[in-house]
C-alpha cells in the first residue's frame, strides 16, 4: 500500500504565481438582507386576515351590495359594520381577498388578540394574523471575515471566492444567491477525511457530529495509539530527527498544518454569527474521519474511513448514526485510480455519496483518488479563472474553483482563501484564521468549495443521486474565461510539471468554474415542492394538530408519489395518531414544548424534498385576576386597577395586558395605559361600570377576567347614611312612645280607681 503524502505548496512558488492578475476591486459590497416575517409587535393596532362561513349570516348583509352595485369594496365595509356590531370592537376594512375572506383591522388591541376574538365568532371559519413579509435577497453573513476591504494582515478581498462574479473576480463562486435557496440542511453531514479537526474552534465547535480516527499505524497517529473514536487533531508535525531515520524517515520537515480544521472550515463553518468567517454550506452538519497523520496517511485507512463515513457494513466498527451524503477528500498522489479506490467509490455511489476530491498541486495530471471514475475531481483556478500553477490538469478534471493566488512578490498575499486554523507548531494552541501572511492556497481548498455545493444542493433535493449532482455542477459552471495576452493555453499533462499560470480549456481543467449559485439552483429546480400546512402551530398539551401536504407539487411532467412524515425534534412530546405516509396526518400532543415536523414529498422520478415545521405545546393558558383599590368609587374618584396576579402556565410568561369598559362607559373611563400591567380608571358619573382584563402569553394564548364596580355620588352616599340612621332612630322612638303611653294608661287607671 502507499503512504500519501500532501503536496505543500513552498512559499515562493505562490508569491511568484500569476504576477499578470487583476488587482482587487475597492468598492465595499452592499449588504442586502433577508428578512423572516415580522412578528405581530403592536399592543396597539391590530390586523387579521378572516374567513367567513360559507353560510356565515355576516355574508347575506353585503351579498346584496356587492352583487347590486358589484362594488367588492363596499361590501367589505358592510361585513366589517356587521362584525362591529356582532363583537362590540370598532372594526374597519382592510381589504377584501375574496367573496368570503377580508383584512379587518381594530385599535387598542393586538392582532393576537383580535384574531381570537373573531375566530369564536360562529361565523368565522378562520382568522389568521396579517404578517408583514419581504422580499428575499441576497444573504450576506455578518462573519469579519467575508467582506471586502480587509485591515491589518488579512487578505484584503477578505472570502472574495464567495462572493459573485466580477470583471476582476471571475473564479467567485456565488454562495450568496444559493444561500437565499438554502444554506443547507442538519441532516445532510459531509465527511471530511483530513489530519482530523481541532474541535474547540469557534466555527467548528458546534459543527461536528461524531467521527472517528481510522490511523492504525501509531507513529502516524501521533495520539498516543491506532484507531479509535476521537477524531481530533493532536498535530502532524515531522522534526528534522525524526525524517532522519525510522518510521518517518524521507519525510517532509514540517510544522503542524491543521489541514483538517481548515478544509473543514471552508465546507461548514458557522455562519452569521459574527466570529471569524463563513463557510459555503453553513447549515450542513460535519463528520471529522482521520485518516493523516504525520507524512500522510496509508490508502487502506482511507478507504476503510470512506466506506464507514458512508455507513456501509464490513468496517468492523459501529456505522454512523447519520452517515454522511457527501465525502471530501483533499488528499492524494500522483498515479492511476487504482481498483481499490475504484471499488470503494463504486460502493459509495451506488449508496447514493457524492464523492469530491482535489486534483493536487504538482502541475501534472489529476492525482488519486481524484481522477477515479464517480469522483467529482477539482482543479484549482486563480481569481481570474486562469489555472493557478501548482494545479494538477488534465481529462479527469470535472471542474474549477480557487485555489488561492497572490499576483505579488511581497507583502501580503492579495487573493488566498481564509480558512480557520490553529497557531500551534506541534500541538493545538490558540484557535485562529490563516491570512495574508500564513496563507492557505491548493486544490484542497478547491474541493471544500465544491463539497459545500454539492451538500447544499442535496439539502434542496433530497434525491438526488451523485451522477445527477456532478452533471448539475458541470451544466451550470461558468465559462473559462479564455485566452488573455501574455497568458499561454494549458497543455494535457506529460511528463512536465505545467506550474506556471495558464489559460483553461474544457479538456484540461473541467466543465467550467464552479457556480454555486446556479448548480443549487437547478437542484433545486428538479425537485418536488413539499408544502407542510397544519391547522395550528400552538396547541394546548393534549390537543391536536392536523397535518397536510395535499398542496405539495412535482414539476412539470411528475407527480407527487409519496410522503414521509417524521418528528425530528420533540418526540417525547407528540406522536402521530395517524398514518406517516398518506397526504395527511394527524399530531397528538402530550407535553409542553417545541415538536418540529419534517414532511418528505418524492415525486414519479425518485426525487426527494423535504420541508420542517416547528410547533408550540404550552402546558395551559394563563390567568387574568386583577384587584381594584375600591369597588365602589364616589363621582371624581380614581380606581387603580393591578394586574400582577396574573400569571402565566409553566413554560410561558405573560407578554401582554389589555383593559376594557365592556359595559358603563358613561360612568367611568380609563384614564391609564390600556397595555400595562397597570392602569387608572376615572368615575365620572353614577353607575354600574364593568372592567375587563385580558392577558396574553408568550405561545399566544389569552385569558379574560371581570369586575362590576358601582359608581356613587357623594350625595346618594349621605342621603343613604342619613335614611339608614333616620330609620333606625324611628323604631327606637316608636317604642319609647309606646311605653309612655302605657305606663300613662296604667296611672290614669289607678288614679280612677283611687277616686271610687
Amino acid at each position: 500500500m502507499s503512504l500519501l503524502r500532501r503536496s505543500l505548496l513552498p512559499l515562493a512558488l505562490l508569491a511568484g504565481a500569476g504576477l499578470l492578475g487583476a488587482a482587487v476591486s475597492g468598492e465595499q459590497n452592499k449588504v442586502v438582507s433577508h428578512q423572516a416575517p415580522a412578528a405581530d409587535v403592536s399592543s396597539t393596532s391590530a390586523r387579521v386576515i378572516v374567513k367567513y362561513r360559507n353560510n356565515a349570516s355576516v355574508l347575506s348583509t353585503g351579498r346584496a351590495t356587492a352583487q347590486s352595485a358589484t362594488n367588492v369594496t363596499a361590501a367589505g365595509a358592510q361585513f366589517a359594520s356587521t362584525m362591529t356590531a356582532r363583537l362590540g370592537v370598532a372594526l374597519s376594512d382592510g381589504r377584501a381577498i375574496s367573496p368570503s375572506s377580508q383584512v379587518l383591522m381594530a385599535s387598542g388591541m393586538s392582532s393576537k388578540v383580535l384574531a381570537d376574538k373573531l375566530a369564536a365568532d360562529s361565523d368565522v371559519e378562520w382568522a389568521v394574523v396579517d404578517q408583514r413579509r419581504f422580499a428575499l435577497g441576497a444573504y450576506t453573513p455578518n462573519d469579519p471575515l467575508y467582506a471586502d476591504n480587509q485591515t491589518s494582515t488579512m487578505p484584503v478581498a477578505g472570502q472574495w471566492y464567495l462572493r459573485a462574479p466580477t470583471t476582476s473576480l471571475k473564479s467567485a463562486i456565488d454562495v450568496e444567491t444559493a444561500w437565499a435557496v438554502t444554506q443547507g440542511s442538519s441532516s445532510v453531514v459531509v465527511a471530511v477525511l483530513d489530519t482530523g479537526v481541532v474541535k474547540s474552534h469557534p466555527d467548528l465547535a458546534s459543527k461536528l457530529v461524531a467521527g472517528y480516527d481510522f490511523i492504525s499505524d501509531a507513529t502516524v497517529a501521533n495520539d498516543g495509539g491506532g484507531r479509535d473514536s476521537d477524531p481530533s487533531d493532536p498535530g502532524d508535525w515531522v522534526t528534522s530527527t525524526e525524517a532522519a531515520s525510522g518510521a518517518l524517515k524521507d519525510c517532509t520537515v514540517e510544522d503542524s498544518s491543521w489541514h483538517g480544521t481548515q478544509t473543514a472550515s471552508l465546507i461548514g463553518a458557522a455562519t452569521n454569527n459574527g466570529v471569524g468567517m463563513a463557510g459555503v454550506a453553513p447549515n450542513v452538519m460535519l463528520m471529522p474521519v482521520r485518516v493523516l497523520g504525520k507524512c500522510g496517511g496509508y490508502d487502506s485507512d482511507i478507504q476503510a474511513g470512506m466506506r464507514w463515513a458512508a455507513g456501509l457494513s464490513g468496517t468492523g466498527i459501529t456505522a454512523p448514526t447519520t452517515p454522511a451524503k457527501v465525502l471530501n477528500l483533499s488528499l492524494g498522489s500522483s498515479g492511476s485510480c487504482s481498483v481499490a479506490y475504484q471499488s470503494v467509490v463504486n460502493e459509495l455511489n451506488a449508496a447514493g455519496v457524492v464523492v469530491v476530491a482535489a486534483a493536487g498541486n504538482d502541475g501534472l495530471a489529476v492525482g488519486t483518488p481524484a481522477n477515479c471514475s464517480g469522483v467529482i475531481g477539482v482543479v484549482g483556478v486563480r481569481h481570474s479563472g486562469t489555472k493557478v500553477g501548482y494545479s494538477d490538469l488534465g481529462s479527469a478534471a470535472s471542474i474549477a474553483a480557487p485555489a488561492g493566488n497572490c499576483v505579488n512578490s511581497s507583502g501580503t498575499c492579495v487573493y488566498p482563501i481564509i480558512t480557520a486554523t490553529n497557531s500551534g507548531t506541534t500541538s493545538p494552541s490558540t484557535n485562529t484564521y490563516s491570512d495574508g501572511t500564513n496563507y492557505a492556497a491548493g486544490t484542497s481548498f478547491s474541493a471544500p468549495l465544491v463539497a459545500g455545493t454539492a451538500a447544499l444542493m442535496m439539502s434542496a433535493n433530497t434525491g438526488l443521486t451523485p451522477g445527477e449532482v456532478t452533471s448539475l455542477i458541470k451544466s451550470t459552471a461558468n465559462a473559462f474565461p479564455g485566452a488573455e495576452s501574455g497568458v499561454a493555453a494549458c497543455q494535457a499533462p506529460s511528463g512536465t510539471a505545467q506550474t506556471t499560470e495558464c489559460y483553461c480549456t474544457t479538456s484540461t481543467c473541467g466543465a467550467g468554474m464552479l457556480n454555486t449559485g446556479a448548480a443549487v439552483a437547478a437542484a433545486k429546480a428538479i425537485a418536488p415542492t413539499p408544502v407542510l400546512n397544519a391547522s395550528a402551530t400552538t396547541v394546548l398539551a393534549g390537543e391536536t394538530i392536523t397535518l397536510d401536504a395535499s398542496a405539495s407539487t412535482a414539476p412539470s411532467g411528475r407527480t407527487v408519489a409519496s410522503y414521509l412524515w417524521q418528528i425530528t425534534s420533540g418526540t417525547s412530546l407528540a406522536a402521530f395518531s395517524s398514518g406517516t405516509t398518506s397526504a395527511s396526518t394527524t399530531l397528538l400532543t402530550s407535553g409542553a414544548g417545541t415538536v418540529t415536523v419534517q414532511l418528505t414529498v418524492t415525486d414519479s422520478t425518485g426525487h426527494s424534498a423535504s420541508t420542517t415545521k416547528s410547533f408550540t405545546v404550552a402546558a395551559g393558558k394563563p390567568t387574568a385576576a386583577f384587584t381594584a383599590s375600591t369597588t365602589s368609587p364616589v363621582v371624581g374618584a380614581s380606581v387603580t386597577l393591578d394586574a400582577s396576579t396574573s400569571k402565566a402556565a409553566s413554560g410561558a410568561s405573560l407578554t401582554g395586558y389589555l383593559w376594557e369598559i365592556t359595559s358603563g362607559t358613561t360612568s367611568a373611563s380609563l384614564s391609564g395605559s390600556a397595555t400595562a400591567s397597570t392602569t387608572t380608571l376615572s368615575a365620572t358619573a353614577a353607575g354600574t361600570v364593568v372592567v375587563r382584563l385580558t392577558v396574553t402569553d408568550s405561545n399566544g394564548y389569552t385569558s379574560s377576567s371581570s369586575q362590576t364596580l358601582t359608581v356613587v355620588t357623594s350625595d346618594s352616599s349621605t342621603k343613604s347614611t342619613s335614611t339608614t340612621s333616620s330609620s333606625g332612630g324611628g323604631g327606637a322612638m316608636s317604642l319609647l312612645w309606646g311605653l309612655g303611653l302605657l305606663a300613662l294608661t296604667l296611672l290614669l287607671g289607678l288614679q280612677r280607681r283611687a277616686n271610687r
